[in-house]
């Protein structure tokens, strides 16, 4: 159901616009305005149920526990307590607890998968110029 929705509205989408629908409750059909970001959002959330992927909406001004923090991630808890101590992800503390704001979180994730692409570049770089099975495009 999720592949089929998808598939019928990425033919109405159209980048930057909202999107209109028409809703039918109780016999009547009221016209419902879908602002552009939700319609992305939407389609990205139909894709990945379609995928069989779970998804789990946050808000970007959302603050994580360390055990959700490390989830997302994906790294044990330790490694991530191990990050805080060393400053490299910014926290604030609630008591005994550190909280860490998703914003922060998903910086982070993106930083680390610059640096693995670059990494991963750089090898395969180096595995041309070596002539390692790999053809130069």
């Amino acid at each position: 159901m999720a592949r089929v929705c998808g598939q019928l509205l990425s033919r109405c989408v159209r980048p930057s616009h909202p999107l209109t629908l028409r809703v039918r409750e109780a016999g009547q059909e009221k016209p419902l305005e879908l602002p552009a970001g939700a319609v992305t959002m939407l389609m990205e959330i139909l894709e990945a149920m379609a995928a069989g992927r779970g998804v789990t909406l946050v808000p970007e001004n959302a603050e994580l526990t360390t055990v959700q923090a490390a989830d997302v991630l994906n790294v044990s808890r330790p490694f991530l307590i191990k990050l805080l101590e060393e400053n490299a992800l910014p926290h604030r503390t609630v008591g005994k607890h550190r909280r860490i704001r998703m914003e922060d979180v998903m910086a982070h994730k993106s930083r680390i998968d610059r640096d693995r692409e670059a990494v991963l570049d750089q090898l395969a770089r180096e595995a041309q110029e070596q002539g390692m099975g790999y053809d130069r495009p």
